[in-house]
């Protein structure tokens, strides 16, 4: 009887398996794509390009590549998160991702070499990031998943406060080639024993009840308006924020802000954006996830205003640490949607569309912010543009319904019709 008892713990229980869970994936974003990649990769610009003799261009470019390795390979690897355990894909993506990463210490001057480690990157991108961890994380927690996945997603928040003073420092004290070998060999050594040991999906019932067998098909999550809300609100909510985010010390120094007071304010937004995560986690537990999402959206869109006149360190943090809150915040309503609708049947390949969608607004965002500045000098105009289109694209979150038992769920989950109905 001894045995069954960390199965019958309550969510609220720390001692609850499910938050081991959650502990061990958020040690997993931190060293993932999202977080480690996408927040060094300013740091190893520069001396790239100096290197090589390469322009800032072209090293950049590598990103986009990364980029639409992600979008093309999203929901790929959602598939095999829905017919694998989590471990049998996070597993070998890390090895990738993190000998991949540590090879870039071998790079030659030829910019075809570049481009293919950053496209193997994006390839297995998200198989380190939330995606997998997220489904997981979800088959353990139904009253508490707004706050688990909050917990899972602040790894990545912690990791732009973290990774990029690390990076610089291990770039100034062993060069970049040696801080590139040693944050690949931080992904293997930190990462797969993590995974390896501890993430693992919730196991059936004794009833027969799994929770990873109930929900949508993809097909009809796909054809639902729930689904074509998400996936608009969030192309468009990434084309601002991914634009304001590599654009922001550029747009500051320009306007006679020091490079240093331009660094804090990125800083600034990191820190906002941990803070968003961890509140929209409590939040979501305790009202509907369209409202708070709503909310989030209008402070995003309210930091790339602010964004567009300001001038100083103080205007600048603020407009950094409003667009990090809701970017944060909006991280986790994702998943958390995904999953209240459709259940985890489809989770992780529907989440891979998603993932596509934000993929491929992430790569036009910051092009068309330069090419507004290269046609006009100024990101104002663009700017103000891209706000009000977060606040329209905001609204549609107020136009979701209820969470409901979906209709196609399997049969098992009429076992407990009151865990999936949860009020508005």
């Amino acid at each position: 009887m001894r045995l069954d008892r960390p199965t019958i713990r309550g969510e609220d229980d720390p001692r609850y398996e499910g938050w081991r869970v959650v502990a061990a994936s958020s040690v997993g974003v931190f060293v993932g794509f999202g977080s480690l990649l996408v927040y060094t990769f300013g740091i190893f610009l520069k001396p790239l390009a100096e290197q090589f003799s390469w322009s800032r261009e072209a090293v950049s470019a590598a990103f986009g590549f990364a980029a639409i390795s992600v979008a093309i390979c999203s929901p790929l690897l959602g598939l095999l998160f829905d017919r694998l355990t989590p471990r049998r894909v996070i597993l070998p993506c890390l090895t990738v991702f993190g000998c991949a990463f540590a090879s870039l210490a071998l790079l030659t001057p030829h910019l075809w070499h570049l481009y293919a480690v950053f496209a193997v990157l994006g390839c297995v991108g998200n198989g380190t990031a939330q995606m997998g961890y997220s489904r997981a994380v979800s088959s353990w927690f139904l009253r508490r998943r707004g706050m688990a996945l909050a917990v899972v997603m602040s790894g990545g928040a912690i990791g732009a406060i973290v990774l990029p003073p690390v990076a610089q420092w291990l770039m100034n004290t062993i060069g970049w080639r040696s801080a590139a070998l040693t944050l690949g060999a931080m992904v293997l050594v930190v990462g797969l024993p993590m995974v390896a040991g501890l993430i693992r999906d919730r196991p059936a019932e004794p009833t027969g009840r799994d929770v990873r067998l109930e929900g949508a098909s993809v097909g009809e999550g796909v054809m639902s308006r729930v689904f074509a809300i998400l996936v608009v609100v969030l192309f468009v909510n990434s084309i601002a924020q991914n634009g304001a985010i590599t654009h922001l010390s550029a747009l500051l120094t320009d306007r006679g802000v020091p490079a240093s007071e331009a660094a804090m304010a990125l800083s600034a937004m990191g820190g906002a954006s941990l803070l968003g995560r961890i509140v929209t986690g409590w939040l979501l537990d305790r009202f509907f996830a369209g409202r708070v999402a709503f909310a989030l959206l209008i402070a995003a869109a309210l930091g790339t205003f602010v964004l567009s006149w300001a001038h100083s360190l103080a205007a600048g943090a603020l407009a950094a640490m409003l667009i990090g809150f809701g970017m944060g915040g909006e991280a986790d309503v994702t998943p958390y949607l995904l999953s209240r609708y459709f259940g985890l049947r489809s989770f992780s390949t529907l989440y891979g569309f998603t993932w596509t969608a934000y993929a491929l607004a992430g790569a036009i965002g910051p092009m068309i912010m330069g090419r507004a500045f290269d046609m006009t000098g100024s990101y104002e105009s663009l700017l103000v543009v891209l706000a009000l289109l977060v606040l329209a694209v905001a609204t549609l979150m107020l136009w979701l319904p209820a969470y409901e038992s979906p209709r196609v769920a399997r049969p098992a989950a009429a076992a407990a019709p009151s865990e999936v109905s949860p009020s508005a």
